[in-house]
């Protein structure tokens, strides 16, 4: 499995790339924020060929390139359906204020959907020779999802995509209009404190980690039980 990453915009959400290997077909996880270069950059290093964009959630820093990545490429985007309105509206996932300063940032460009939007079900996906797991996982946002990587019958250990879901020593904000503390702490227990320590932790910002290293040393996690 081949996974690479690279922070976009002024909020550093992370793009990830996703493929079973060097010159292969690819899906491309939350291309955030003028992400076009640093994902060329990313597709020719390994000779990959985008099959789909994949968006953990709906709000800007996210989602800011996905209807250019899926155009420019003529591939499907999935969203979960609960978070489809914020591609086109952003403002309604902000508080007031970051909706002002959005808005100012826009430009007065209008945000668009990509041409070919599927929705999210839960369904597990299909797409570039991977099976690409799909779990719903509300509190961030309400259509918050985690996409699941491996496991199965290679015998490594799983990677999640958690979005805002699970960083790095925290977890996602709740205090946006849709953000829910106890549908976040559920999400965190079904979903990723239910897995082994050695699953892996892509995070929507910040650095790698595990659900080990999370479960052991994250404050926010410590009065959550493992099911």
């Amino acid at each position: 499995m081949l996974i690479d990453a690279f922070p976009a915009g002024p909020l550093a959400a992370n793009c990830y790339v996703a493929a079973p290997g060097p010159g292969a077909g690819c899906v491309v996880v939350d291309p955030g924020q003028s992400a076009a270069a640093d994902l060329d950059r990313v597709l020719a290093g390994h000779r990959l060929t985008p099959e789909a964009v994949l968006l953990t959630h709906g709000h800007f820093d996210h989602v800011w390139s996905a209807a250019e990545t899926a155009d420019r490429f003529g591939v499907p985007a999935y969203v979960h359906p609960a978070d489809r309105a914020l591609l086109t509206d952003p403002a309604r996932g902000l508080d007031p204020v970051l909706a002002t300063q959005l808005s100012g940032l826009l430009g007065g460009a209008d945000p668009a959907e990509p041409q070919d939007l599927r929705e999210l079900d839960g369904t597990p996906l299909h797409l570039a020779g991977m099976e690409i797991g799909v779990e719903h996982a509300p509190g961030h946002t309400p259509g918050s999802v985690v996409f699941v990587l491996g496991g199965g019958e290679d015998g490594g250990p799983e990677a999640l995509f958690t979005g805002d879901l699970l960083f790095a020593g925290s977890i996602g904000r709740t205090d946006f209009p849709g953000g829910d503390h106890g549908a976040i702490l559920h999400s965190l227990e079904r979903v990723c404190l239910s897995r082994p320590d050695a699953t892996e932790v892509l995070p929507g910002h910040g650095p790698r980690t595990t659900v080990g290293r999370e479960r052991a040393a994250n404050p926010f996690l410590r009065d959550i039980p493992a099911r």
